[in-house]
């Protein structure tokens, strides 16, 4: 399984990301993919998830300002960040069935 992500980089507040998940390896259209995220000197977070059952689920934090979608064809999960907040900033990792993929760093400046 590798889950590979894209698309961190630097926003100035209330400007969008949108961070890609690519996942290889598993059967995509069954399983669970969660963004989670761990800002410095704090406890990892799980942001948002898109469920084999096709639901989503998202962290009171971010609800209303991310919007989390999967491309079939593409084997790819996406995160719609807008209107980001300083306190957004983190390091962005995606997973599934406890497998991670290499961080991504989102940083919301002031």
């Amino acid at each position: 399984v590798q889950l590979q992500a894209f698309g961190g980089g630097l926003v100035q507040a209330g400007g969008s990301l949108r961070l890609s998940c690519k996942a290889t390896g598993l059967a995509f259209a069954y399983n669970t993919i969660n963004w989670h995220r761990q800002a410095p000197g704090k406890q990892r977070e799980l942001v948002a998830n898109s469920t084999s059952g096709g639901s989503t689920n998202y962290a009171d934090s971010v609800k209303g300002r991310f919007t989390i979608s999967r491309d079939y064809a593409r084997r790819t999960v996406y995160l719609q960040m807008n209107s980001l907040k300083p306190e957004d900033t983190a390091v962005y990792y995606c997973e599934a069935r406890d497998f991670w993929g290499r961080g991504t760093q989102v940083t919301v400046s002031s």
